[in-house]
Formats: structure tokens, sequence, C-alpha cells
């Protein structure tokens, strides 16, 4: 049963498996471990980060192709359920509507970015990517009517959903049985079934021949294989389910707007947690998204107490400021990537193999 879920693709180590499983627990149980409003929003984001980072490992990591485009697809699942809850008011139709209608836009768009870019070489595909990506950002900025611009767009969800609707009367282990809480549920639900998703595809016959046009493209086209076919392909699925994940931001959020969902941070944040967690691995996703969005959250706060402690020496309590809190995330960042080159996962595998051979 468990071979099937995870379609073959096992840990392959047990420092890793128990990792996974504390990350599973963890993301299962957060409202009751993690009370606060700031930890289960923190949470949530978790939630959404693992499936907008596992969709680009898609395209990065098993089929080698470099997009800048990524995030435009997270933007249009966003804006899709944005745009139809504030037209059509808060019910589930809207939902409806909005999820559908952007993963039609999201497919169009990958399919014309794939067919017409993926035949040049990986440099200008990436600038291509980018430039429709910016092209789109400013786009949304502009479109007041439509998307709100600059300000972007609240709207509510439906009764079900929201806060202010609670299933019990009586807190359950100190935490509200409420609308909040469903949806926290919602998304995680989402998540497991997208990486599952995720996970089938890539242990499929089609990732396969996705692997093998990364490894060597030219000896995948003389065995027979549309390599263009192929990464058109590639890069649709990942389209789409980055235009999934941006639907969740927005159910989460209530809110949207070009900076919340297409800003070009978000795209360098997903790089950076793909590398941490490891390429070629959706595992990598899940560990990579925690340990980034953890320390992008939670850094501050541990500065702030250090700062605290070092006040009697003014030199040490500058360094650890919480306004140089970027200053020690590139520097945790830098010794990720010095210490696990191939990702907490490929690191973590590498070990067991060794142990395993030895």
């Amino acid at each position: 049963m468990l071979n099937r879920i995870l379609s073959g693709d096992y840990p392959r180590s047990r420092v890793l498996t128990v990792v996974l499983v504390a990350i599973f627990l963890g993301l299962a149980f957060a409202p009751f471990l993690f009370p606060g409003v700031k930890a289960l929003s923190v949470a949530a984001k978790v939630l959404i980060f693992v499936v907008l980072v596992a969709s680009f490992d898609l395209l990065l990591g098993y089929t080698g192709i470099v997009s800048f485009a990524h995030t435009m697809f997270f933007g249009i699942g966003a804006y899709g359920v944005a745009v139809a809850s504030t037209r059509m008011g808060a019910g589930w139709d809207a939902l409806a509507v909005g999820i559908l209608g952007a993963l039609a836009l999201s497919f169009v768009l990958a399919l014309a970015v794939g067919l017409f870019s993926l035949r040049v070489r990986a440099i200008f595909f990436a600038m291509i990517t980018l430039a429709v990506a910016a092209a789109f950002q400013t786009l949304a900025s502009q479109l007041f009517e439509i998307t709100g611009g600059e300000d972007g767009l609240s709207f509510r969800l439906p009764e079900l959903l929201t806060p202010s609707h609670e299933f019990a009367e009586e807190p359950f282990l100190g935490v509200s049985l409420d609308g909040r809480l469903l949806t926290y549920y919602l998304l995680f639900v989402a998540a497991v079934v997208l990486v599952l998703a995720m996970l089938r595809i890539v242990n499929s016959p089609f990732g396969r021949v996705l692997q093998a046009i990364r490894e060597n493209e030219f000896r995948a086209e003389a065995i027979g294989y549309r390599v263009v076919v192929y990464r058109t392909l590639s890069s649709v699925l990942s389209a789409l389910f980055a235009c999934l994940a941006g639907c969740m931001l927005a159910i989460w959020l209530r809110y949207n707007g070009p900076d919340t969902s297409l800003s070009f941070e978000i795209m360098i944040d997903v790089l950076l947690i793909v590398v941490i967690g490891g390429m070629g691995t959706i595992y990598g996703a899940a560990i990579g998204a925690v340990l980034f969005l953890i320390a992008q959250s939670y850094l501050q706060d541990l500065l702030r107490l250090g700062n605290e402690a070092a006040s009697g020496l003014p030199w040490l309590a500058a360094l650890f400021s919480p306004d140089r809190w970027l200053l020690w995330l590139g520097v945790l960042f830098v010794l990720s990537v010095y210490y696990f080159p191939t990702g907490v996962v490929g690191r973590l595998r590498a070990s067991a193999a060794r142990r395993g051979g030895a």
C-alpha cells in the first residue's frame, strides 16, 4: 500500500524518513502543536510553498529547464480565485470558476511559451520566460478594473471557511474549531494530494523520459523520443501545479496583489529552496520549504534575543541586530550549500548509500 502511495520512491535513508515523517506530523497537527496566528500562517505558507517548489523542481530538477516564469502561473492561480470571488461573491461556485479559469489560462500560456520557446537554447529560453513574467506582472499592476492594480483584491470566502464560523462553542485542546482551521486542513489535504501526484508523475515512464532528457537530450532524441513534446508537457504540468499553489495562497490570505504572488522575490525564494532541499527530489521541496520559511519567519526573533543578550557588548549587539536578518539568512544559505552541495536530501541519501555499501 505504501509503495503505491509513494509510487515506489522511498526516502532511502533512515534519517530522511524520520525527518519527512516529523514534517508530515508537524504540519498535520500544527494548529494544536504550535498555537498562535503567526505559527499557523507559517505552517500554511509551508504547505503552499511545498507545492510551488515541487512543481518548479519538476521543471528544473527532473527536466533540466530553467524558467523564470513560474511565479506567473502562481499569480494566475491566485488572481483566478481573487477575481472570481470579487465578481461573483462569496460562494463555492466562485471558487470553482476561479480555479478552473486559472488552470485553463495557465494551460494556454504554458503551452504557448513551451511551443515557441523550448526549441531555443537554455539561456535564451530562460530570458524569454523572464521577459514574459515581467510583462505579466506589469499587466497585472495596470489592469486596475480587473486586478485591483497595485492595491490588489480583497475578497470573501464561503461562510464555512471564515474565522467567524465556529463548529463548536468550546475550543478543542485550546484551539477554536472554526472556518480558519477548516481552511488550513483543506490546504493540508490539497498539498498532500498534489505532492503525491507529482511523485507519481516523476516515477512514471513519462518521468523517466524527462530525466533522460535532462541527462542527455541528444541521446534521448536519437533513441526516438520527441524532446520538444516531452519538455512542453513538463512545462504545462509544472505550470498547472504552480497555478493550484497560487489558488491555495489566495484562499488562505483572502487577498491577492502583484507583490503577493507575482514578485520576483518569490522566484528567488523558490530557487533557494530547491537548492537547499535538493534538485530532482520531490522530498527536497518539503525539507527546503520548512527550513527556509522557518528561518525567514523566526530569524528576526532569534536575532532580537541575541541582541538583548549581547547588550553589554555594543559591537556584538550590532551584529545580532534584527535589521541584519537578511545577512544571516545569506550566511545560512552559503553554509547549507557548502555542507550540502546536492541538497539535504541528496546528502542524506548519499550517506545512507555509503553506509549500505560499507
